[in-house]
């Protein structure tokens, strides 16, 4: 488990921003089962989530007409049950941090891993999203 102090301020980058944290598996049944769509980011503290997921999946929220009803966020490593959690509904995908996916009415429609975000820059990643935005929102 990370320190807390590694991690607020990573976290601090999504949650000022409007996204909601799923701590518990029990956030994690609740959220996914609702309605609409919902953007799930797992976190991490690996390099090409700081210098590209994070600020991707930023660009993506703020740059789109079309927006999912939820975005939400759990930090791999440190929220570890609710991450556990929204790995059971990324499946058959492997573990994957960070990873971004898309699920509409509770399935799961699109998802970006980490071999997708490595070496890629930001603006990729965004568009990539918006394209997601713009079919399933």
């Amino acid at each position: 488990m990370y320190p807390a102090e590694l991690v607020m301020p990573m976290k601090a980058e999504l949650t000022d921003k409007g996204f909601e944290e799923l701590l518990t598996t029990e956030k994690v049944e609740e959220t996914l089962k609702k309605e609409g769509t919902t953007l799930v980011f797992i976190n991490s503290v690996c390099g090409c989530s700081a210098g590209t997921a994070r600020p991707g999946v930023l660009m993506a929220v703020a740059n789109s007409e079309k927006k999912p009803d939820r975005l939400t966020t759990s930090f791999a490593g440190f929220d570890s049950d609710a991450v556990k959690q929204i790995r059971t509904h990324l499946l058959p995908y492997p573990p994957s941090s960070p990873a971004i996916a898309l699920f509409k009415d509770g399935q799961l429609v699109h998802i970006i891993e980490r071999h997708m975000i490595e070496g890629r820059p930001a603006q990729m990643i965004a568009a990539n999203l918006v394209d997601a935005f713009e079919q399933y929102c």
